[in-house]
């Protein structure tokens, strides 16, 4: 069994800086991908940012590009997203996902583990 958990997420304003972390346990981190995703109300959930199972690669939604970044701490099973210049529209649950192998996509059905979300809300 694996468990994630996030932490970081509360309330920042439009143009400020938040980092959220996911913290893995359960399982061989340092051998898959993983992704952050978030869910804001009424919409489905999207991909934001992943990582490959070193760090070599990452890739990121067009909407974040130049103002989040990915990366994680594989001696600490630990992934992080630092979240600069914040929109409103940046505001949902974000949630990190392990994926079943070491190169991730942005799909939510190529993630098997999910977190249980953590709120992010940014005011204007």
């Amino acid at each position: 069994q694996v468990q994630l958990v996030e932490s970081g997420g509360g309330l920042g304003q439009a143009g400020g800086s938040l980092r959220l972390s996911c913290a893995a346990s359960g399982r061989t981190f340092s051998t898959y991908a993983m992704g952050w995703f978030r869910q804001a109300p009424g919409k489905e959930r999207e991909f934001v940012s992943g990582i490959s199972w070193n760090g070599g690669s990452t890739n990121d939604v067009d909407s974040v590009k130049g103002r989040f970044t990915i990366s994680r701490d594989n001696a600490k099973n630990t992934v992080y997203l630092q979240m600069n210049s914040l929109k409103p529209e940046d505001t949902a649950v974000y949630y990190c996902a392990t994926s079943y192998r070491p190169y991730g996509g942005r799909a939510v059905r190529e993630y098997q583990y999910w977190g249980q979300g953590t709120q992010v809300t940014v005011s204007s």
